[in-house]
């Protein structure tokens, strides 16, 4: 007969095991790295504090950039994870009531993707999954200990049966999002946050009815609005919005009214709306991306406006720079050089991200909203929205961007 020590539950012991990296997070940023160090044979855990299906259902919109297409494709994922459909090398607008395409340069385009995130989540979860991969779902109360100590770190959790769990390993992975338990884990003076409000928001729409066009952006003076295909029956709608607003105030009836204000046209149709949300745009990026043995990836370092559709591209990035890393250090006889470098690696790349966000951002609002920041800014916006559409250099320069080649 086993004997069980005073003080210690017979219900719920707690149960030891080890592996290379532990994954907090099982969004884009972590399942994409569990794929990535499976296709390499190192050993990781990924735990998720939501269930499977609430994952797999969580409604994001995506844009799979020409860089991260080509990064799927390079590991042998992209047949496998890539859905949705290709990104027209076009970008419509509705200025002043007219429509107005503005074609992108033509170089190497052809990879990009819409791809919701619940799309591509849902097969990054189902190719780790049938490749061998230990996913735990409802995983509650992780806490990350020893991560800049000599010893090993550790990462505590307690599963759906109520047990105590406790996984060693050689390095932690925070993609757990920006209100994650990775980066507090990180003392507030080992972290710098720098941090842009842009003093707006968006109310963010998905409406049951087809999209006219596969984007459409319109800058009008009441604000900006967009529209974004989501499949052949859903579509994503924006409305810019004070900081003020709630959702509360919005009727199906009113959001379709100003949606047809904007754009100056009728919707194509108007259907049930699913979902609404306020998102106060910002951008936000902590430094450095590692602390001791623990490393942020995607939202848990860095948050870029929507309006660049650049924030999942950024995770993806995250995810393939550590993968190279850890790959390295475990080939190399535990060089660390690369995991040294991981952050000042990824900073190079969320910076110029971030400085094309809110270029991009400050001109499609200043170029319909005068209010926003004043005349003189919103006739500088509208001086470079003609330069893109006029000038072959600058739509070019717009197009990398897009395309995620800088």
């Amino acid at each position: 007969m086993t004997t069980v020590p005073a003080g210690v539950s017979r219900s719920a012991p707690e149960a030891h095991d080890s592996t290379a990296v532990v994954i907090v997070g099982a969004g884009v940023a972590g399942l994409t790295l569990g794929n990535l160090l499976l296709r390499r044979g190192i050993g990781c855990v990924i735990l998720e504090k939501r269930s499977r299906e609430y994952v797999e259902q969580r409604q994001r919109a995506g844009v799979i950039d020409t860089r991260a297409a080509r990064m799927f494709r390079e590991w042998g994922l992209e047949d496998r994870v890539i859905g949705g459909v290709p990104v027209e090398p076009v970008l419509n607008f509705r200025i002043d009531g007219e429509t107005r395409p503005l074609a992108l340069a033509p170089d190497d385009h052809d990879g990009g993707r819409f791809c919701p995130q619940q799309v591509l989540v849902r097969n990054l979860i189902d190719v780790f999954v049938s490749d061998g991969g230990d996913l735990r779902f409802d995983a509650e109360d992780v806490s990350l200990r020893n991560i800049a100590d000599e010893a090993p770190p550790h990462v505590r959790y307690r599963d759906s049966a109520g047990s105590t769990k406790v996984i060693s390993c050689e390095f932690v992975a925070g993609c757990d999002g920006d209100c994650g338990v990775s980066r507090t884990a990180i003392p507030s003076a080992s972290l710098t946050r720098y941090s842009h409000e842009y003093g707006f928001a968006w109310l963010t729409v998905l409406a049951e009815v087809p999209a006219r066009h596969q984007s459409m952006m319109a800058l009008h003076p009441r604000g900006f609005a967009g529209q974004f295909a989501r499949g052949p029956h859903a579509s994503r709608f924006y409305l810019q919005c004070p900081l003020d607003s709630s959702v509360s105030q919005w009727t199906d009836e009113q959001i379709w009214d100003e949606l047809e204000t904007r754009f100056g046209e009728p919707m194509a149709a108007r259907g049930p709306i699913a979902g609404t949300q306020l998102v106060p745009l910002r951008s936000v990026v902590h430094s450095p991306m590692s602390h001791g043995r623990l490393y942020l990836l995607g939202d848990a370092a860095h948050i870029v406006p929507p309006m660049s559709a650049k924030g999942m591209n950024l995770a993806l990035h995250d995810a393939e720079i550590f993968a190279n890393a850890v790959t390295h250090y475990q080939a190399n006889n535990h060089d660390s050089t690369l995991l040294d470098g991981y952050s000042s690696t990824c900073l190079l790349h969320v910076w110029n991200y971030q400085a094309f966000a809110t270029w991009w951002t400050e001109l499609i609002h200043n170029a319909g909203d005068a209010s926003y920041q004043g005349e003189f800014h919103h006739q500088v916006a509208r001086a470079d929205l003609a330069r893109l559409f006029r000038s072959g250099s600058a739509n070019r320069l717009l197009s990398e961007f897009i395309a995620g080649l800088n």
